[in-house]
């Protein structure tokens, strides 16, 4: 009885552990199972890493449009597109791109172009009016026939490439393709920004478009018919931003405020503003519309000058006898002189700078005047941020920039002539 007892306990304890070890065994190999929140959370990293992906096309990363929201919704996750912007309003803005693309490689190709133009267009003018200088000056010790036909035929082709290249200009046409090159390759890193970092509406894409035909019209690919007069009766600065109708402007400066923030903007920075303002319009543009001028009237005067001189050597030349080829052949070295200094000297660029200079600082005062102009700051660019664009594009600090609108307000109440210009750059 006693045998059977502790057989029965045996038997009980060895099931009971038995147990005991099974249940350790089925908790040792039981995994957690896994949240619903974890399963999602690991979809979403896919998901967003699939959409990175997307984002570099063609080696420009996607704005808004193809930043996807994820949500799960019945265990099914969702994609949704940005709703401030739509991939319509996104491929407009990356045809306009293209199309700003294609202009920069344009006006690269043909700026070095004209630039090979003067060159080769001044040497063979002075290889020809020196040649027959040489030859007018052997003509009048040794006469003879052929030499004065040679001298006339040189000046006579002299003389026409010197008044085609004073009409040109080709310096100034590639300087004209320098800044055409340079402002689109701005208005490039622009649109790049804008695919970046804003929500892209309708009128995104009109701006750009208008800004795009504006230079279209300020710098001309084609030259017949459609090339910038080189020699105006009046000295302007270049103009290649679209122009804002006075109607729009004004009700642009009646709207009625409706934030109360000012969204970095303050008094004293309005003030500031219209104070480098003053300066530019005082100091900076009236500095280059005089220059600009002086070298617009030197430029005339040096166009017409060697033009006319090779056609004095070429009736000379002609005419034969000794005085009249001595007038020839000092016409002629007078001739090679001004049209070396003319083109050499490049003094048709150096108008074209000028003239886009002045338009800089032009761009600048219509600039801070529209934004002050504007009187809802929430449709204002961060007065900080502009502060910074100011001071950047004239050279200068924070610190600095303040300092010249203090001395400019200062001129004002004390009736003087600030004696500093606005830019450091030029």
């Amino acid at each position: 009885m006693a045998t059977l007892r502790a057989s029965s306990l045996a038997i009980s304890s060895s099931s009971s552990s038995g147990c005991s070890l099974k249940r350790a065994i089925t908790a040792s190999i039981q995994l957690p199972k896994p949240t619903k929140l974890s399963l999602a959370d690991q979809s979403a990293a896919v998901t967003k890493k699939l959409v990175e992906e997307l984002r570099t096309r063609n080696g420009y990363a996607f704005a808004e449009p193809l930043q996807m929201d994820v949500s799960q919704k019945d265990g099914v996750l969702e994609l949704r597109l940005s709703p401030n912007s739509s991939v319509k309003t996104m491929n407009k803005l990356y045809t306009i791109l293209e199309a700003v693309e294609d202009r920069v490689e344009m006006h690269d190709n043909i700026g070095e172009q004209r630039d090979n133009w003067n060159k080769l267009l001044l040497n063979s003018v002075n290889m020809m009016t020196l040649t027959a200088t040489a030859t007018t000056a052997v003509a009048a010790t040794v006469p003879a026939l052929s030499l004065r036909v040679c001298s006339a035929l040189l000046f006579t082709a002299a003389t026409g490439m010197s008044l085609i290249m004073s009409k040109i200009q080709p310096s100034q046409l590639a300087e004209e393709k320098r800044n055409a090159s340079r402002l689109f390759k701005q208005l490039r890193s622009k649109i790049k920004s804008m695919l970046v970092l804003q929500s892209l509406t309708d009128s995104d894409v009109k701006e750009v478009m208008e800004k795009v035909l504006a230079l279209d019209r300020a710098y001309p690919l084609p030259l017949l018919g459609a090339m910038l007069e080189k020699f105006p009766a009046k000295f302007e600065p270049a103009a290649w931003w679209p122009r804002v109708a006075s109607n729009c402007r004004q009700s642009g400066g009646q709207k009625t405020i409706m934030n109360t923030e000012r969204n970095g903007w303050s008094e004293d920075l309005e003030v500031e503003m219209r104070a480098i303002v003053q300066v530019l319009k005082s100091k900076d543009k009236q500095d280059y519309l005089r220059l600009g001028n002086l070298a617009l009237i030197l430029n005339k005067m040096l166009a017409v000058s060697a033009p006319l001189l090779t056609g004095i050597a070429t009736a000379s030349s002609a005419f034969g006898g000794s005085t009249a080829m001595m007038v020839a052949a000092i016409a002629g070295a007078l001739a090679a002189i001004i049209s070396s200094f003319e083109h050499g000297g490049q003094v048709g660029m150096v108008v074209e700078m000028y003239r886009n200079c002045a338009g800089f600082f032009e761009l600048m005062e219509n600039t801070i005047e529209a934004t002050l102009e504007e009187g809802d700051y929430s449709k204002r660019e961060n007065g900080e941020m502009f502060e910074m664009k100011v001071a950047m594009k004239l050279g200068r600090s924070m610190s600095q920039l303040r300092d010249l609108a203090r001395k400019s307000m200062a001129s004002c109440i004390e009736g003087t002539e600030i004696d500093e210009f606005g830019s450091k750059l030029f």
